[in-house]
C-alpha cells in the first residue's frame, strides 16, 4: 500500500494544471463554436444529395437494360444510366443502373422508349399507387426527387465529386459525369482535384466531424451539406500551391481507383481502416496485411500526408495545429468570409457557374456606395396565405409563375407566401416542370411554360 501510494504521490506531482478562456460550446467544452459559422455564398448552388427515387422500379441490371434496348435504341444511353449508392463507394459495386426519364413526356416515352415505358407501367405504377403523397403518384414515370438543380450543375462537367452521407471515414471521390448519385451520397459540382485535395485533407475533415452530425451504433459521422459544406471556408492560395494540391488530389482518386481495379474485393472501408491503424501504430491483423498490400496503404498514407501538408500551406498555417485549433481558425475565417461577402468580395469556386455575367460591376457598387440598402433592408414583400391541400399549392404557384413573367428561384417564390419552406416550393416547381407547366432556364431559374 505504501508503495502504491508513493506511486500515485509521483503521478500526481507530474500533472500540469492548464486554463483556457474562451466560449463554452455545446459539447460543453472550451472552444470554437462551429454551429455559429454562416453559409457562404462562394459554396452556393454546388453541393446536393442525390436522386431519390421512390421505387425499386427505376433500378435494373445489365441483362434487362439490355431487354429494355440499352445499346439498341437511339439514345437509350441517356435514359439508363450507371448508378452508385453508399454502398457502391464504400464497399464493393453492385453494377445495376437505373432508368431515369426526366425530361422526357409520357408520349415521348411510349412512343421513343416502348420497353421502359411497359416496365415502368408494371412495377413502378403499382408501388407508387401506395405512396400518401399525390405528387409521387401522379409522377410515377420519374424520380421522386430528381435534383434538378443537381443535373443543371453537372451539365458542362466531365466528372463530380462525391461522398457517402454517412460514413466511418470521409472520403470523397470523383464519379464520371454519366452516373447518377443515389440520395444517400452528397455531390459537389466541382471537377477540378484541387477542391478534391482540399476536401480530403485533415482540415475538413475535422471541419466535418464538428460540423456534421453521427448517427447508429457505430457513431458514424454524417456529411450534413449545408453544415459541413456550404460554411467551410476554401483556402485561396498562389497558383503553385494550388497545382500542388490539384495533382495530389489526382494522384489519390487514381491511387484508390487502380488498386480497386486490380483488387475487385478490395473496398474504400477496407483500406480506410489500416490507413487508421498505422496512424495510430496499433498491429495489423492477418486480414489487414492483405488489405496494405493490396491497397499499397502506406503509399495511400504518404499521399495524404503530403496532401495534409499542401493545404495547410495553402492556409498559410503550421501543420503542428491541433484539431481544436484548426477549428478555432476556420470559424475564424468563416466570419471573416462571410464579412468580405457582405462587401460584395465573393471567392466563387465555380465562378463561370455560379455567377456568369460576372461580379466586378456589382463589387465596385457595393464597396463604392456604402449606402447601397442590403437584401435585409430591402421592401418586403407582401405574402400570401399558404394554401393548406396539394393541388392548391400547385395551382397557386403556378399562378405566381405566370403573373411575375419572370424566373424566378425557389426561394422567390417561398418568400411570397407565409409559412412556406423552399424544400417543398422546390417539389411543387420540380413537379410542374415535369408535367410541362413550368420550364427551367440554363441558369437554373423556374418560368411558366408557354
Amino acid at each position: 500500500t505504501e508503495t502504491y501510494s508513493r506511486k500515485l504521490l509521483s503521478r500526481c506531482a507530474e500533472r500540469r494544471l492548464e486554463t483556457r478562456s474562451g466560449e463554452i460550446t455545446e459539447a460543453l467544452r472550451v472552444g470554437a463554436t462551429v454551429s455559429r459559422a454562416v453559409d457562404l455564398s462562394a459554396n452556393a448552388r454546388i453541393s446536393s444529395r442525390g436522386m431519390q427515387l421512390i421505387g425499386k422500379g427505376f433500378i435494373v441490371t445489365r441483362d434487362r437494360a439490355a431487354e429494355l434496348g440499352l445499346g439498341r435504341l437511339n439514345e437509350s444511353q441517356k435514359h439508363i444510366r450507371e448508378y452508385r449508392n453508399g454502398r457502391d463507394l464504400n464497399a464493393t459495386p453492385r453494377g445495376v443502373l437505373v432508368i431515369d426519364v426526366f425530361g422526357l413526356s409520357e408520349e415521348e416515352i411510349r412512343e421513343r422508349f416502348p420497353e421502359i415505358y411497359q416496365h415502368l407501367l408494371e412495377n413502378m405504377r403499382p408501388e407508387r399507387r401506395q405512396n400518401r403523397r399525390q405528387s409521387y403518384r401522379d409522377n410515377w414515370l420519374y424520380f421522386g426527387e430528381p435534383r434538378s438543380d443537381l443535373r443543371l450543375a453537372l451539365r458542362s462537367l466531365p466528372r463530380f465529386l462525391a461522398t457517402v452521407e454517412t460514413s466511418k471515414h470521409r472520403m470523397f471521390v470523383f464519379l464520371n459525369a454519366e452516373i447518377l448519385p443515389d440520395n444517400k451520397l452528397v455531390s459537389f459540382a466541382l471537377s477540378d482535384a484541387f477542391s478534391l485535395g482540399v476536401l480530403s485533407s485533415r482540415v475538413h475533415t475535422t471541419w466535418a466531424s464538428a460540423a456534421g452530425s453521427r448517427l447508429g451504433i457505430g457513431n458514424d459521422l454524417v456529411y450534413v451539406k449545408s453544415k459541413c459544406f456550404e460554411t467551410f471556408p476554401f483556402p485561396d492560395p498562389d497558383d503553385s500551391t494550388k497545382a500542388r494540391i490539384r495533382e495530389l488530389g489526382e494522384q489519390l482518386d487514381s491511387h484508390r481507383k487502380r488498386q480497386q481495379e486490380l483488387h475487385p474485393d478490395l473496398t474504400m472501408t477496407g483500406m480506410y481502416n489500416v490507413l487508421e491503424k498505422l496512424r495510430t501504430d496499433d498491429p495489423l491483423t492477418a486480414k489487414e496485411k492483405t488489405i496494405h498490400e493490396q491497397g499499397l496503404v502506406s503509399v495511400l498514407k504518404q499521399i495524404h500526408d503530403e496532401l495534409d501538408a499542401a493545404v495547410f500551406e495553402a492556409y498559410g498555417w503550421p501543420i503542428t495545429l491541433t484539431d481544436e485549433e484548426i477549428l478555432e481558425r476556420l470559424v475564424a475565417l468563416n466570419k471573416h468570409r462571410a464579412a468580405e461577402e457582405e462587401r460584395g468580395l465573393i471567392r466563387w469556386l465555380r465562378p463561370e457557374f455560379q455567377n456568369p455575367g460576372g461580379v466586378t460591376e456589382v463589387q465596385t457598387k457595393l464597396i463604392a456606395d456604402p449606402e447601397t440598402p442590403s437584401p435585409a433592408k430591402k421592401a418586403k414583400v407582401k405574402k400570401q396565405p399558404w394554401p393548406k391541400t396539394l393541388p392548391e399549392r400547385i395551382t397557386a404557384v403556378r399562378k405566381l409563375l405566370v403573373e411575375q413573367q419572370a424566373a424566378l428561384t425557389p426561394t422567390d417564390v417561398a418568400v411570397r407566401f407565409s409559412r412556406a419552406k423552399k424544400d417543398n416550393i422546390e417539389e411543387l416547381l420540380d413537379t410542374l416542370v415535369t408535367v410541362g407547366q413550368a420550364r427551367q432556364t440554363e441558369t437554373g431559374l423556374y418560368v411558366a411554360a408557354n
